[in-house]
């Protein structure tokens, strides 16, 4: 990634300084053009390619809602040129003031609206379910991911190796894009055209955001903005036969020393890995993986102590999982990646038409996952001892707002049993009469399972048992309100160890009526978007014969009516009454347990890039004590950017979190509390090279509360890394960590050294 400041004015600034010689187009039109014509990326628009480039200026303002007309001084404008093996984005942003711009170097997937930056959304496919997009701030930093309509959510795991060059002006900025087509997946025939947004983040103006396309506020999801693009047909039908194929071969290193009272241990190991990615034209891709490696020094969230080899906790970075990630496009508990804790190996197939698509994979995972046996009250798990087989398929098919789909899952654990899953699921969505938004989803399952816990709590064959699991969304959406409801049932029986399903023999129906009031005035304060809304929740128990569970009995009730407000500073606000009532355990008392919740979120100063905090106040349920005693709980987390005046071009970005629970006893002190602390310091010297510091401190206790006699009992965890990272292309990263994790109050302690070396081929 190469990204140039300009101190001086030149010819070739003056070029990009004002608008190229290109006609304006009402959309986005792309630009075909010779293998001599590709732009040299380095964030200038003085190429020959962008003289002729359509010009697209038309950018609307979707944040703040506030009812100004943004300044012209802001304008904005985007080009697309297509060369043989990629797409070409040039985008000129104005800006009267340039001195304010925000974006100083910080991780990758960190790019947000507290800085200036430029979004792309492509959607390849063309039929608005998902979208691949990469955000590149003034710095050159990239976010990057996969979007899905279905629960409007962005999935930052996937990296996309785009080629991003940013140049400061005296007005503004230009920035170029360069973004490979082998890393779009689109169909091989008559695909529908292709869709793109492009987004401008202008934090100074208040957190304006502006996009290609007008705002809506009943639109669905974020994808429902994007717009077709004109010229893309004969850039298809020249590549679609291109195949590519990449191979990543990593090597980790890893030393570690373990003691405890009465024990040592050292251990030492070199694994070698690798991952194939093989596309032999446009609709087929093939992945393979081999002994991947995920190292827990590379994550910014460490897990506990003794349990870093569940891979529950952890957020998806294996690209074998990530890739095509849209056509398996489930909810939660059909599909979760990371039950899947250290592959072997690994097979995968995804297919792309113009109306279906299609994926299946097959694993072979080693010893060390969790296994878990959902109930309504408890999750029951154990460690898997043995290697186990996931398997999974999926099939889609794509109508005009009517989506079908079926899959099939096993998890096979050799001598003891497996479990098999078939699956349904579907989505339809249209606009009535009166232009409200209707959105419908569903998925049923059902599994046979003959994989359990023996007498001992460990894995074991059982006899077969049979559940059925169902689920139901609708969303309306209008100008002025937005209603949801979703009903969720799981039996008794229902097991999906390839997806994530901690409880079983419930059923819920949770949803929340919203009525948009939009810019209100409280006091002297002018609110942008003022909300109220009453959100609901019900879950009960389904009859067990089994287990003697009988049927009926409310695990959980709330009804939460409350506010919410967006102000200047980019802040958030929200407040709500919570009339909850929950029970502990079967037959156990239903209690009132009413909270008041509150939380709020803000950018205050340009070297701040959040605040925010969230707190519940009120009568809190100790489950194990069958008792309520007043308590809450708090979240804060402050985010801080800093140029460092050691070396121009170096910053620190600072990240702190703090969670406390507590129920106070009848003493007069917590019966429980629950405490963490976590602290992060990075030190960026050029976007290729960070040095990173992570400690955590994590505290939870019992007390005697004077009434329920209980055990007293105390831990504490304590965790330390520092790693550096050097990456000198996308793909091509070396890093090297150090680990120290504790348990002071048993006297036991880990430390291990990391080296991993990545390499893309």
């Amino acid at each position: 990634m190469l990204v140039r400041r300009m101190r001086g004015l030149s010819f070739a600034a003056l070029l990009a300084a004002d608008p190229v010689q290109a006609a304006e187009t009402d959309g986005l039109r792309a630009l075909r053009i010779d293998r001599a014509d590709t732009p040299t990326i380095d964030g200038m628009l003085d190429d020959a390619a962008w003289r002729r480039a359509p010009l697209h200026t038309g950018f609307h303002k979707h944040l703040p809602r506030d009812g100004e007309a943004l300044p012209a001084a802001l304008r904005t404008s985007v080009q697309l040129v297509v060369e043989d093996d990629a797409l070409v984005f040039g985008i000129r942003a104005w800006d009267g003031d340039p001195a304010r711009l925000r974006g100083l170097l910080a991780r990758r997937d960190k790019v947000n609206v507290d800085q200036d930056f430029i979004g792309i959304w492509i959607d390849p496919a063309g039929h608005g379910r998902a979208a691949q997009f990469v955000r590149v701030n003034i710095a050159g930093v990239v976010s990057d991911g996969m979007h899905r309509a279905d629960n409007d959510e962005s999935d930052l795991g996937p990296d996309f190796p785009v080629d991003a060059a940013v140049r400061l002006l005296p007005d503004g900025y230009s920035m170029e894009v360069r973004w490979p087509l082998s890393n779009l997946r689109f169909p091989y025939a008559d695909g529908r055209n292709w869709r793109v947004l492009v987004e401008r983040s202008i934090p100074h103006a208040d957190g304006a955001l502006l996009a290609t396309a007008p705002f809506r506020i009943d639109a669905l999801s974020r994808l429902s903005y994007l717009q077709e693009v004109e010229g893309m047909d004969v850039t298809v039908a020249a590549v679609r036969d291109r195949g590519f194929i990449e191979l990543r071969p990593e090597l980790t290193v890893r030393r570690e020393r373990a003691t405890a009272p009465g024990a040592r241990s050292r251990g030492q190991q070199a694994e070698m890995g690798l991952e194939i990615n093989a596309r032999p034209r446009a609709d087929w891709v093939f992945n393979a993986t081999l002994n991947p490696d995920y190292s827990q020094v590379e994550i910014d969230v460490p897990t506990s102590q003794g349990a870093g080899n569940i891979a529950l906790s952890l957020p998806e970075k294996r690209g074998f999982f990530l890739e095509s990630a849209d056509v398996l496009g489930l909810p939660l508990p059909a599909f979760y990646s990371r039950t899947v804790n250290d592959p072997e190996y690994g097979l995968r197939a995804t297919w792309r038409g113009a109306e279906m698509d299609a994926t299946a994979m097959s694993l072979r995972d080693e010893p060390g996952g969790l296994l878990l046996r959902g109930r309504p009250y408890e999750t029951l798990e154990t460690i898997q001892t043995g290697r186990t087989v996931a398997s999974l398929a999926r099939a889609r098919w794509h109508g005009d707002g009517l989506l079908l789909g079926a899959f099939a899952s096993q998890r096979d654990y050799g001598r003891h049993g497996s479990n098999d899953v078939l699956g349904l699921d579907a989505q339809w969505q249209a606009e009535g009469g009166d232009g409200a938004q209707h959105q419908v989803s569903s998925v049923a399952m059902a599994s046979r399972t003959t994989a359990g816990f023996g007498a001992d709590g460990m894995a074991a064959r059982v006899g077969g048992r049979a559940g059925g699991y169902a689920w139901g969304k609708y969303l309306h959406k209008t100008e002025r309100w937005w209603h949801e409801v979703e009903l969720e049932a799981i039996a008794p029986g229902f097991v999906n160890d390839n997806g994530f399903v901690p409880q079983a023999g419930v059923a819920r129906v949770s949803g929340s009526i919203n009525r948009i009031l939009g810019a209100q005035a409280l006091g002297k304060l002018e609110l942008y978007e003022f909300e109220t809304y009453l959100a609901f929740h019900e879950m009960r128990t389904l009859a067990d014969h089994t287990t003697g569970q009988r049927g009926g009995e409310t695990v959980e009730r709330r009804l939460r009516p409350g506010v919410w407000m967006a102000a200047p500073l980019q802040t958030g606000f929200w407040a709500e009454l919570g009339f909850d009532r929950q029970r502990a355990g079967p037959g156990a008392r239903l209690h009132d347990t009413r909270v008041v919740n509150f939380g709020i979120e803000t950018t205050p100063a340009p070297w701040i890039s959040k605040i925010a905090a969230e707190v519940a106040i009120g009568r809190q349920l100790d489950f194990a004590a069958d008792r309520v005693g007043p308590g809450g709980q708090a979240i804060l987390d402050v985010g801080l950017r800093l140029p460092l005046p050691i070396r121009p071009g170096w910053s620190l970005e600072l990240d702190g979190h703090l969670n406390r629970s507590w129920i106070r006893g009848r003493l007069g002190q917590p019966a429980f509390a629950d405490t963490a602390w976590r602290a992060l310091a990075i030190v960026h010297f050029s976007p290729r090279d960070s040095l990173r510091l992570l400690a955590q401190n994590t505290w939870a206790a019992r007390r005697d509360d004077g009434v329920t006699q209980l055990e007293a009992w105390n831990e504490r965890q304590v965790h330390r890394s520092l790693l550096y990272r050097y990456q000198w292309r996308h793909g091509r990263t070396l890093s090297l960590g150090v680990v120290d994790d504790r348990l002071p109050l048993v006297d036991e302690n880990s430390r291990s050294l990391t080296f991993k070396l990545q390499w893309e081929v």
